[in-house]
């Protein structure tokens, strides 16, 4: 079934988020007290993990890892730029593994 679904980040530098592989990530926006994502996602499709970056304005020294994707800005005592694994190809490679 294909669904729209929210998740809430933590404010960390690097974590990751379990959701149906190849979800496509709509936006990132503060909610309340906490930074969430809404994704289309197809709920039949098997979980994976995805690696997720948080930035600060005006943090030194970032690096954001190879084949990360921007996904947007938002605000929370400071303000946040997220970015995500682009996976579509490791979204099929671990659902195929998985099966």
């Amino acid at each position: 079934m294909i669904t729209i679904w929210k998740y809430e980040l933590p404010l960390e530098d690097e974590f990751t988020i379990d959701m149906p592989a190849q979800s496509k990530i709509l936006c990132v926006q503060r909610q309340g007290d906490a930074p969430v994502i809404w994704a289309i996602v197809d709920t039949e499709r098997a979980q994976i993990s995805r690696k997720f970056q948080i930035f600060g304005t005006g943090q030194s020294d970032i690096e954001i890892a190879e084949g990360m994707k921007y996904v947007g800005t938002f605000q929370l005592l400071g303000v946040w730029h997220l970015f995500v694994e682009e996976s579509e190809l490791l979204s099929a490679f671990e659902e195929a593994k998985r099966k």
